[in-house]
């Protein structure tokens, strides 16, 4: 089938291009063990353009099949060609494509670098043009699975940098305040540090009234890019 045939295309280039050096020194930057070839990302930007260019007269559906292949995989560097693609497609989103990338959340993200592609990239984009679903991500705050519960928060960001979405995030910042985990602690962190940007204002004083109850992670990430008069009063006691 043609479709195997470009996957494996693919796979084949990404070992010839890999980089065993590259890909124990880019391990570091993960606490749990990643599957990756050790292909540096620009490399891999650059397949992924070049194979796109052999499907994308085929139908939308058909390449989120080829995405969900290569996703499958769990290879750090197939799952950045299939985000690339499903992106390179989004001015044909339809409302439909919301639950093709939550589904691509819940079953196939299993580190920081993926969530955080998949959210501020497809997942982000389909919320910001299909607002009336945004209110789904509070469900997500609640989810059992840590990368789907920090993207609950990071998903908000591509409308958060609009302007758009700060009531969503303050609910889930609510749900997830007591989280124990550090990389959703970071996450909605994150997301309340670029809503800062649009409403500095509300954000800050969202922060000060719940600072007694975030981390100390989640309290520094919100608050870096603030004004350094506003940072000290966030920070005391």
């Amino acid at each position: 089938m043609r479709e195997l045939s470009i996957i494996e295309e693919i796979r084949g280039e990404l070992k010839r291009r890999s980089e065993p050096l590259f890909k124990e020194q880019s391990q570091q930057f993960f606490k749990e063990q990643v599957k990756m070839f050790g292909v540096r990302t620009p490399a891999v930007k650059e397949i992924a353009k070049d194979a796109f260019q052999k499907i994308r007269r085929m139908k939308k559906r058909e390449i989120f099949a080829l995405c969900g292949a290569l996703l499958r995989s769990g290879q750090g560097e197939e799952v950045t060609i299939a985000l690339d693609w499903a992106w390179r497609l989004r001015t044909h989103y339809d409302a439909r494509d919301i639950e093709v990338f939550e589904n691509w959340l819940k079953r196939y993200v299993s580190n920081w670098a993926a969530c955080d592609d998949l959210c501020t990239h497809p997942l982000g984009e389909i919320l910001v043009q299909c607002s009336g679903e945004v209110a789904r991500v509070r469900g997500w705050a609640r989810s059992e699975n840590r990368w789907v519960k920090r993207g609950a928060a990071v998903a908000l960001i591509p409308g958060l940098r609009k302007g758009k979405f700060l009531t969503e995030l303050f609910a889930v910042c609510d749900e997830l305040m007591q989280d124990e985990d550090d990389l959703v602690r970071k996450g909605y962190g994150w997301a309340l540090k670029e809503a800062g940007n649009a409403n500095l204002k509300e954000v800050f004083q969202y922060v000060v009234r719940n600072k007694k109850k975030m981390s100390r992670v989640a309290l520094r990430y919100a608050i870096e890019k603030m004004p350094h008069e506003l940072r000290r009063n966030a920070m005391e006691k």
